[in-house]
C-alpha cells in the first residue's frame, strides 16, 4: 500500500514537473530598426497583446528597440536575435541598401522588412535580396505581426536545413571523390616504393602540423579570391610538398591532409563558404600533389646520376 501511495505521489510531481515545462515559452528575441517612435511603441504594444492561444502560442516575445542602423549594427555585434523587423526608411540609410548593409552585419538572422504606402515596389526586390518576409506599416494588427515573424522565422529555419542538407550532400560527393582518387594507381606509387605506413597513423603530431598549416592556407586562398590579394599559395604549397617530401610521405598522405583540413573547415559554416572550400581545395589538392611528384621526381632522378656515376667508375678501375 506504501509503494502504491508512493508511486502516486511520484507520478503527481511528475505530472506537475510537465505541466511546467508546457508553461515555459520560446522567448523571440526581436530587433525592431524603427525611427519613427510611435510605430515602434505600436510593434511592442500588439507583440505584448497577442493572444496565448492564438499564433503566438508557445512565444514571448522579447524586443529591442533602436532608430538608425548604426546602433542595430552594434546591437547584432553584442546580442544574438531570432528575428530582424527593419524600417528600409532610416536617418543613416535609405531603401534597399538598408537591407543589404544589415544582410552584410547579419547574414544568418531572417530579416522582415517593413513597408510604407509608396514602398510596394520595393516589396519583390527585397525578397529578392534576401529577406524572409514582409508588413505592411497601416493596418497593422496583432495577428498579422505575429503571423510575420514565425513565418521568417519557419523559412529561414526550412532553407537552411535545406542547405545543410545540400552541403552535407556535396561535400560527401568530394570525399567520396578524393578517396576514389586516393585508391587510384597514380597515388599508390610512392606508397608502393617505400612500403611506408600512412603519416596519419605514423607521427600523428606531425600530420596534425601539416593539416593546420594546410587549413591556414586555404583559409589564405579564400582571402585571395574575396579581396583580390596575393598570398603566394602556389609558393607555400610547394614548400609544403618538399617537407612532405623530406617526411617519404605517399599522396595518400596528401589526400589524408587535404580531407580532415576540408572536414574542419567546412563545419559550422554556411553553404556559400563550404563550397568555396571545396573549389579551392581541390585546386590545392591537386597542385600540392603535383609538387611532391616533381620532388620524387627529381630525388630518384639524383639516385639514378648517382648510380651511373658510381657504375662508370667501377668500369674504369675495371679497366
Amino acid at each position: 500500500m506504501y509503494n502504491k501511495l508512493r508511486a502516486i505521489k511520484e507520478w503527481d510531481d511528475f505530472s506537475q514537473f510537465i505541466g511546467v515545462l508546457i508553461m515555459i515559452k520560446q522567448v523571440c528575441n526581436v530587433l525592431l530598426i524603427e525611427d519613427d517612435r510611435s510605430h515602434s511603441k505600436l510593434i511592442q504594444a500588439l507583440l505584448c497583446e497577442a493572444e496565448p492561444g492564438g499564433l503566438a502560442e508557445g512565444f514571448s516575445f522579447h524586443v529591442t528597440g533602436v532608430e538608425t542602423l548604426q546602433a542595430g549594427v552594434e546591437q547584432l555585434e553584442k546580442n544574438h536575435f531570432n528575428v530582424i523587423l527593419l524600417d528600409l526608411i532610416l536617418p543613416d540609410s535609405q531603401g534597399l541598401d538598408t537591407l543589404e548593409r544589415t544582410l552584410k552585419h547579419s547574414p544568418h538572422t531572417p530579416i522582415v522588412v517593413q513597408i510604407g504606402n509608396n514602398e510596394e515596389s520595393l516589396v519583390v526586390q527585397a525578397l529578392q535580396l534576401g529577406a524572409y518576409g514582409f508588413l505592411p506599416k497601416q493596418n497593422l494588427d496583432s495577428n498579422l505581426l505575429v503571423y510575420g515573424i514565425r513565418l521568417a522565422i519557419e523559412r529561414y529555419l526550412q532553407t537552411t536545413k535545406m542547405e545543410t542538407a545540400k552541403q552535407q550532400q556535396e561535400q560527401d560527393l568530394e570525399f567520396e571523390w578524393l578517396e576514389q582518387f586516393a585508391e587510384s594507381g597514380r597515388t599508390n606509387i610512392t606508397a608502393r616504393l617505400y612500403g611506408t605506413v600512412s603519416l596519419q597513423d605514423s607521427c600523428p603530431e606531425i600530420f596534425r602540423e601539416h593539416v593546420e598549416n594546410y587549413g591556414k592556407l586555404m583559409d589564405l586562398a579564400l582571402e585571395e579570391q574575396a579581396y583580390k590579394v596575393e598570398h603566394n599559395i602556389s609558393n607555400r604549397l610547394r614548400t609544403q610538398a618538399e617537407k612532405l617530401g623530406l617526411l617519404k610521405a605517399s599522396p595518400r598522405d596528401v589526400v589524408d591532409i587535404h580531407t580532415t583540413a576540408l572536414k574542419e573547415k567546412t563545419k559550422m559554416v554556411n553553404l556559400a563558404k563550404a563550397q568555396a572550400y571545396v573549389t579551392e581545395g581541390r585546386l590545392m589538392v591537386l597542385e600540392m600533389m603535383g609538387y611532391l611528384t616533381s620532388y620524387y621526381r627529381k630525388y630518384y632522378l639524383g639516385l639514378s646520376n648517382m648510380k651511373v656515376y658510381k657504375s662508370s667508375g667501377n668500369v674504369k678501375q675495371d679497366l
